[in-house]
């Protein structure tokens, strides 16, 4: 089957040659004449077999063949997607398969401008490629007009289902019309999407195309390696294969981002994809990827999904995933477009368990393999020490800890011993002295007194609060006056100190008091 078999317009198909495509994946073969027939579709394909044109070619061709009402056009098509880059990826597919015809297209989703997104929708779209939350602000201040869709597609289901999107669907639906023209798109099928498919298709076509296992075309190795040694294990598989792109996955963004500073420190192009990123800074980094500016591209899952470049030779699993079904998004990103791709695994002892459940999806064991010359034995670092510890435990502004003043400074202790309450018998070795000068043992009282009357010999000087040599202090050693010059309550003992008692100084008539601070 070709795509001349399809029954699509001229255009559209000079735009696919363009692009290079010349045989319909098998979801496109049975996904795209089910939905020129106008039937709806629940898809049922992993990442990275074509799904996007097996809805985005019926979609353009209904458009095309019925011309807008009016030049401030409505939009008659809604794609629903889970993550920024996949809502991007979709749209650039849009205006790639229809270039040359009157097709806008146009995205909304957070860590954009919401003024341009107002504009480009009042100014007129077909297609609007949205994420469910921002599209939902669009809706609730009645900036978007989604009565004219008259197709709707959800793409990667599951995935908004596991970001807690199904809310937020469920209410962008109940302001869609009823009659319209429906595509469902998922890897997998949880009980909460196959009860919305039920809810919202019609009769549908249900398609599964590969959901057993990932592509054909991709090879897999698992390396049992111990926490501290991930990184130099990277470093020799990045030099020992020194072609093509490699994508590497954490299972956070804070590691995301060291590892790419990391191995940029290393001289490798490297660059990282996650969530604390502003928009521009994701859409730098992948057209970095996708240019080759940067070979490597350090990114957490939440790019699992959004990612089409098809020259990636190598995903690295530097974090085991956390779902057996996440590894097969995260591999499905090499091996596309019939190329050959390769996945490497690093697995420690607490990573047995998600190994063997993967195995269990996959139905064949994952090959293990060791890096002759790689020393396995090589204890860890200071650096390898502080890369593992948890983010918590790192000198972070408001995380606590000291150096950095809100970046990654020295790591504070683990763990601090409480300290003794004023007075009471100290338990520890350090080098304590009486008012005498005698070393204070352990478990020896030091009273109030004695902790007041050390602090010069310790090095305090001039800075005791309460000591006879602090600048101003009384001369019977008490505590130095606060008062200020200004109006209000002045301090005892300082300079414009009420004269006695506790008495406020009355006020002279049509006077007032103001304090400054």
């Amino acid at each position: 089957m070709t795509f001349d078999s399809f029954g699509l317009p001229s255009i559209v198909l000079a735009n696919i040659t363009k692009l290079g495509y010349t045989t319909p994946t098998p979801i496109q073969e049975r996904a795209i004449p089910a939905a020129m027939e106008g039937r709806d579709l629940m898809g049922l394909a992993q990442t990275g077999t074509g799904k996007t044109a097996a809805f985005l070619l019926p979609m353009l061709t209904k458009l095309l063949s019925k011309a807008p009402a009016s030049p401030r056009r409505k939009v008659r098509a809604l794609i629903l997607a889970p993550t920024r880059e996949l809502a991007e990826q979709i749209h650039e597919a849009a205006m790639d398969l229809g270039r040359g015809t009157s097709i806008r297209s146009t995205t909304v989703y957070g860590g954009m401008s919401m003024g341009r997104q107002i504009n480009n929708l009042r100014n007129g779209t077909d297609i609007v490629v949205a994420c469910p939350g921002r599209l939902l602000d669009h809706m609730s201040q009645r900036t978007v007009d989604l009565s004219g869709v008259e197709t709707l597609v959800l793409d990667e289901a599951d995935q908004m289902f596991d970001m807690g999107f199904l809310p937020d669907i469920k209410k962008i639906l109940a302001g869609l019309p009823k009659e319209r023209h429906t595509m469902l798109f998922s890897a997998t099928m949880p009980e909460a999407i196959r009860s919305l498919a039920n809810d919202i298709l019609k009769d549908p076509e249900t398609l599964r195309v590969g959901t057993n296992a990932p592509t054909e075309t991709v090879s897999h190795a698992i390396y049992p390696v111990a926490h501290h040694l991930k990184t130099k294990l990277l470093l020799e598989l990045l030099h020992r294969n020194k072609e093509g792109s490699v994508l590497v996955f954490t299972r956070t963004k804070h590691r995301a981002k060291r590892l790419a500073e990391n191995l940029e420190k290393t001289g490798h192009k490297a660059t990282a994809l996650q969530g604390n990123l502003s928009q521009s800074r994701r859409k730098e980094a992948m057209d970095g990827f996708r240019s080759g500016r940067y070979r490597v591209l350090v990114a957490t899952d939440i790019a699992a999904r959004g990612i089409d470049v098809s020259q990636i030779s190598h995903v690295v699993n530097f974090d085991v995933p956390s779902t057996p079904e996440t590894y097969t998004h995260r591999i499905g990103r090499t091996g596309r477009a019939e190329r050959s791709g390769e996945a490497h695994t690093f697995v420690t002892g607490e990573d047995v368990s998600m190994v063997r459940a993967i195995e269990r999806l996959m139905r064949e064991p994952l090959t293990r393999k060791k890096i002759e010359g790689f020393d396995y034995n090589e204890g860890p670092s200071a650096a390898d020490k502080d890369f593992n510890r948890p983010i918590m435990d790192r000198g972070r502004g408001g995380y606590g800890g000291g150096g950095g003043g809100g970046g990654y400074g020295a790591a504070r202790p683990q763990s601090r011993a409480p300290r003794p309450a004023y007075g009471a018998p100290r338990s520890d070795n350090s080098d304590r002295r009486d008012a005498d000068g005698n070393r204070v043992q352990p478990g020896d009282d030091i009273y109030a007194a004695d902790r007041r009357d050390d602090r010069p010999a310790r090095g305090y000087g001039d800075r005791t609060r309460y000591g006879a040599d602090r600048p101003g202090a009384r001369p019977d050693g008490g505590r130095p006056g606060y008062g200020r010059p200004s109006s209000g309550r002045p301090g005892q003992g300082g300079q414009g100190a009420r004269p006695q008692g506790n008495s406020r100084p009355q006020a002279a008539a049509g006077t007032s008091h103001t304090t400054s601070r």
